[in-house]
């Protein structure tokens, strides 16, 4: 039974595990989720809470979801009276008030039921130090990139992944520029390389350096026991 279904309800329907998979198919669906959050400027008086926030999946391309995606189910926090929200068609999102941060399940079911629900996690942020965040002036947002990979699927959802529609009318962007973010991130890994490149390359010389050392204490060493040795020849030979 699928989490906040109750008694008399329909349970979950089940899909066949020996349903026929396209063979060395796989389609990716890329993803946003996350939330954003603003606080009220105090406390409110009537429950405590301090921000309202509202959490979302949603397509990274501007693209309609809903024709792979039959229900995502947001589990909230236990403290909330129901804390199982399902949203069946976009905006797959969630808006409510509290006080404090927690994680949130995110489940997605999809069309087709022989393809089983994909379950991902995002902690809920409220808190922040920048400072028109913490006046209210300015919404949180912590939102991430991810992507949905489907691996050998089912004839009808690989159908279903194809199809095409657009969500929006014009522009379709996020919060976060996930482009620049990424362009960042590579940047940030090429001067890593290149700086181990480098600390590599010193070590080496220094490893060199040390052999070189030991090399030429061996060497000294050497000279040393075979002018001992010479010497003791030579005094033994005296003494005859």
């Amino acid at each position: 039974m699928e989490p906040g279904e109750g008694k008399g309800k329909p349970a979950e329907p089940v899909g066949d595990p020996n349903a026929a998979r396209m063979k060395g198919i796989t389609v990716v669906k890329a993803i946003v989720y996350g939330n954003q959050a603003r606080y009220f400027g105090k406390k409110r008086d009537e429950d405590g809470h301090t921000h309202q926030w509202t959490i979302y999946l949603k397509p990274y391309k501007n693209e309609d979801m809903s024709v792979y995606v039959r229900k995502v189910h947001f589990k909230l926090h236990d403290s909330y009276t129901n804390q199982n929200r399902i949203i069946t068609k976009p905006p797959y999102e969630v808006t409510e008030t509290g006080w404090g941060e927690f994680e949130i399940v995110i489940k997605i079911y999809f069309n087709d039921i022989n393809e089983r629900p994909l379950t991902i996690y995002h902690f809920l942020k409220l808190f922040h130090t920048e400072t028109d965040i913490m006046l209210g002036k300015k919404n949180l947002i912590s939102e991430s990139y991810d992507e949905m990979v489907f691996h050998e699927p089912t004839p009808a959802l690989h159908q279903l992944l194809q199809i095409s529609r657009p969500l929006t009318v014009g522009v379709h962007k996020h919060e976060t520029d996930f482009d620049a973010k990424k362009e960042r991130t590579l940047q940030n890994i090429l001067t890593a390389k290149k700086k181990i490149a480098i600390e590599i390359q010193e070590l080496n010389e220094r490893l060199k350096q040390t052999r070189e050392a030991i090399q030429n204490f061996k060497d000294e060493i050497g000279k040393l026991e075979h002018k001992e040795r010479t010497h003791h020849v030579t005094a033994a030979l005296s003494s005859a």
